[in-house]
């Protein structure tokens, strides 16, 4: 799913027959969270084939995700059987939970290019992927697997020791075990240790983690204060982390527990409501560049620079209007009739500046030398509505334009049927970020803006430019 949300091709095998079957219908019932997330250019559900061997996979593909069931053996003779068939650069990961990966190694043909790549389920939407070397990993397959998952728009954390259950598993370890050991003494349930960790502890971990957000409990002193404060109780048998045994009534009160907290839903509903929280929690920490949410950022941007228009070059001819910029209507961008909302109206219209902006040569280069354009006023026009699903298309115009203001004209329309759903006029300023004032656009987008505002001067000015609100 990480792969084919990409826009990247993916062989797979396995060894039930049904396997196959399987993994499509799970394909379909999964994409449209992906499709939530962000799809990059090429992205299709289809482009996935499966091979006859694990051999004859080996020999097709450029990079190797194992993901066997967790016993060292089966993975071992997988991953032998994957490096005997495979050229020797070609990097074989392991999805092992906690196997060591030295063990994994033994007897492969270039365990140089050995690695663990440990994904979170649901791997299409969590970003965290541990990385871990073995004894003979070297260092270019490390570097490899860091860009590899950098390129999944992942977060590669590097183990730096190798070490049984990594980082991640042995942190979740210990509050699952303390769980069992509450659950066996009868001090609570399932649904209120969930609820102990999904009203509190767990929304400050989806930005900070455990250690920041301890460091700001110890006030203006941070951590240091906090473990003078707190760290007494580190003493106290607050806690077991001796794993108990599991006791058929230990099984059926957490297997009871769980059904309970379910509520008659099946497991296809409760993955789909997973998916729904995740991207909601992540989108909410995307304005605040935390955590997963600035990886949401940075995925928008990676899609948008993908899909990117090439910047218009001298002498090309220049559209009129531009057609510049496509998108369907997000799940989060309805309210609660099922239609777009005001802000994402404007969402959409900014996002079509910003291609305009890249075609006129305007980009992170241009930006990072201290120039941008500021919006000083944007009239909106509501005309229709946008539905959930529904595809936009937006197209621009250029007014006009000085040396320090851009006048631009924004149309969306539904690109099956053609409807105009709305309109929006917007001035904009060329500002020197650095000297806080406005001033002259540079010579490139100068240049860019005299052939788009020729190719635009015979259409028609449209009947919303320079309307003022009033009654009667």
């Amino acid at each position: 799913m990480r792969a084919l949300g990409r826009g990247h091709s993916v062989v797979a095998w396995d060894p039930d027959p049904a396997a196959e079957k399987r993994l499509r219908e799970f394909i379909g019932r999964a994409w449209p969270s992906a499709t939530r997330l962000g799809l990059f250019p090429g992205a299709d559900p289809e482009n996935i084939t499966f091979a006859p061997s694990a051999a004859e996979l080996a020999g097709t593909v450029d990079w190797i995700q194992e993901n066997a069931p967790e016993r060292e053996a089966l993975k071992r003779d997988l991953i032998n059987e994957l490096a005997g068939a495979a050229p020797p650069d070609t990097v074989i990961a392991s999805s092992s939970s906690g196997l060591l990966p030295s063990r994994l190694q033994q007897g492969c043909r270039h365990p140089e290019r050995v690695v663990i790549g440990h994904p979170f389920n649901p791997v299409y939407l969590l970003p965290l992927v541990e990385v871990v070397a073995g004894e003979q990993t070297s260092q270019e397959t490390v570097d490899a697997a860091v860009a590899h998952y950098d390129d999944l728009v992942m977060h590669p954390l590097v183990v730096d020791t190798e070490i049984e259950g990594y980082l991640s598993d042995r942190l979740q370890e210990a509050v699952w075990r303390e769980i069992l050991h509450l659950v066996k003494d009868g001090v609570a349930t399932t649904a209120q240790l969930d609820d102990a960790i999904t009203y509190g502890p767990g929304l400050r971990w989806a930005g900070m983690g455990t250690n920041l957000t301890f460091h700001l409990a110890g006030g203006e002193q941070g951590m240091r204060h906090m473990l003078q404060q707190f760290g007494p109780a580190l003493e106290l048998p607050w806690t077991k982390l001796v794993a108990p045994e599991l006791t058929d009534d230990l099984v059926d009160a957490m297997a009871d527990g769980c059904l309970e907290q379910a509520d008659g839903r099946s497991i296809a509903d409760l993955e789909a409501l997973r998916d729904d929280y995740v991207i909601n929690v992540m989108r909410a920490l995307r304005p605040l560049d935390l955590g997963a949410g600035r990886l949401v950022a940075e995925r928008e941007a990676r899609i948008h620079s993908a899909s990117a228009v090439d910047p218009w070059r001298s002498g090309e001819p220049v559209a009129a209007p531009l057609d510049l910029y496509r998108a369907p209507v997000e799940p989060d961008w309805v309210d609660y009739n099922g239609h777009m909302s005001e802000w994402a109206f404007l969402t959409a219209f900014g996002w079509a500046s910003d291609k305009l902006f890249r075609y006129l040569g305007i980009d992170e280069t241009y930006r990072g030398s201290g120039h941008s354009f500021f919006t000083v006023e944007t009239h909106l026009n509501n005309l229709s509505e946008a539905s959930l699903g529904d595809s936009l298309r937006i197209t621009t115009q250029v007014l006009g334009f000085d040396e320090k203001r851009l006048h631009i004209f924004h149309s969306m329309r539904n690109d099956e049927t053609g409807e105009l759903l709305a309109t929006t006029e917007q001035m904009l300023l060329h500002v020197d970020n650095a000297a806080g004032r406005t001033a002259p656009i540079l010579a490139g987008p100068a240049t860019a803006l005299h052939s788009v505002a020729a190719a635009h001067s015979d259409l028609p000015v449209p009947s919303q430019v320079g309307r003022v609100m009033a009654l009667g």
